[in-house]
């Protein structure tokens, strides 16, 4: 298979800008680029599912550079119902040190900051050396912009895409750069620098789209109630990372390993074949949470997040390091205690229970557990003894419902 056909099959082709790309992914090595603005210090799950195109072609014999947009994030790339609200230059400063570190340690290519190159562009250059190739009708019939027209958009907003297609040329005539590649969204502005190379230096750039990888609902992929899922792991933990890719609807888990590991035909076919036979084992999703945690944070991090979730599911969480503790739990409810307390009483107090009554019921009928045992007397004391390392009390009334309590 071609690495041509092999992207197709895994669905990883949107849009092509020639048919002759196809033979010149196969056939030659070129220089790409793919990139994104620094609207936070972290990329997220939905970068990673364009991001890992990079190592992707990289492994076929092409050279990948990731752009991070110091100079475009100052802008913001137009949004398709309003305008994208600024950050100011110092949060934008602080988000690409941490991207570029980030693009480094994860994915080990080269990175630039278009900012390098914008910064000592004048008004008039821009206008002169740039504006002057692109056509505003041209501009008006990009699909983000021509959305906006009838709410307005601003000019700062329209100007983005010429931004972007400058960025496109000064990479090919600095790096050498042939090839960009991103999501689908970015299609417009990826055929602006097409165009501007072909007005400005008669040459012929290439783009390529692929489509955005969306979850089963049609939302993209990582978005969970408005929180991003980070691929910093301070951020968002390998254990929480390996609890949305495990929870993978059976409908979109094969298409993830399509697009998201570098498993094999053969291999996800055999792994498609297992899942149905059984989907309740989830195969295919603790395939798809082993290959990616492990490319992003290691085996060591992966081993962790399996450990840490048998570990809430059976119960027996008085196993738990406090690193791991405060990772798995550090989105129950949580309370601070500064003394000792009776359960019922601590039960009460901090709202697992509603009554003092309904405290003592749920202790006597063995539906309370203190750091993974059941506790059933209602004279029980939590003292720091109990606590793990000292400082950590888990409380679980029934099978899932957990609470964190820590000693200060």
């Amino acid at each position: 298979m071609t690495l041509f056909e092999d992207l197709k099959w895994r669905g990883l082709i949107k849009d092509i800008s020639s048919p002759e790309l196809e033979k010149k992914l196969n056939e030659e090595k070129l220089t790409f680029y793919i990139g994104t603005d620094p609207t936070a210090d972290s990329m997220h799950i939905g970068h990673f599912s364009s991001f890992l195109i990079a190592t992707r072609l990289a492994r076929y014999g092409h050279k990948p550079i990731l752009l991070i947009g110091g100079a475009t994030g100052l802008i913001g790339d137009p949004k398709p119902s309003n305008e994208r609200q600024m950050i100011t230059k110092e949060e934008v400063l602080k988000n690409v040190e941490g991207l570029t570190r980030q693009a480094k340690n994860i994915f080990g290519f080269e990175v630039v900051n278009n900012y390098d190159w914008t910064k000592d562009v004048t008004l008039l250059d821009f206008l002169r050396d740039y504006g002057k190739y692109i056509n505003v009708n041209y501009m008006l019939d990009k699909d983000i912009i021509a959305r906006r027209l009838e709410s307005g958009i601003t000019f700062c907003e329209f100007a983005y895409t010429l931004l972007q297609g400058m960025d496109f040329v000064v990479l090919n005539q600095t790096k050498g750069v042939t090839l960009q590649v991103a999501g689908s969204d970015q299609w417009g502005n990826i055929t602006t620098g097409i165009e501007l190379a072909r007005k400005k230096y008669d040459i012929e750039l290439y783009g390529m789209t692929m489509p955005l990888v969306l979850d089963a609902n049609g939302v993209k992929f990582g978005k969970t109630e408005g929180n991003a899922l980070w691929l910093d792991k301070n951020k968002t933990s390998s254990y929480a990372l390996y609890q949305y890719l495990i929870n993978t609807d059976d409908r979109c888990v094969i298409d993830y390993l399509k697009k998201l590991t570098f498993l094999t035909k053969e291999e996800i076919e055999d792994i498609e074949k297992q899942h149905q036979e059984a989907p309740e084992r989830r195969l295919a999703q603790k395939k798809l949470a082993e290959e990616v945690i492990t490319f992003l944070h290691g085996q060591d991090e992966f081993a962790k997040a399996v450990r840490i979730s048998e570990s809430l599911f059976s119960g027996k969480v008085g196993e738990l390091s406090v690193p791991e503790i405060e990772d798995a739990l550090g989105d129950v409810p949580n309370y601070d205690i500064t003394e000792d307390k009776n359960i019922v009483d601590l039960l009460v107090e901090t709202n697992i229970c509603s009554s003092k009554r309904e405290a003592r019921e749920l202790v006597t009928n063995n539906s309370i557990s203190i750091n993974g045992n059941k506790i059933n007397d209602v004279n029980f004391n939590l003292t720091k003894e109990v606590a793990i390392e000292q400082k950590y009390i888990i409380i679980r009334r029934g099978k899932k419902q957990y609470y964190l309590i820590r000693y200060n």
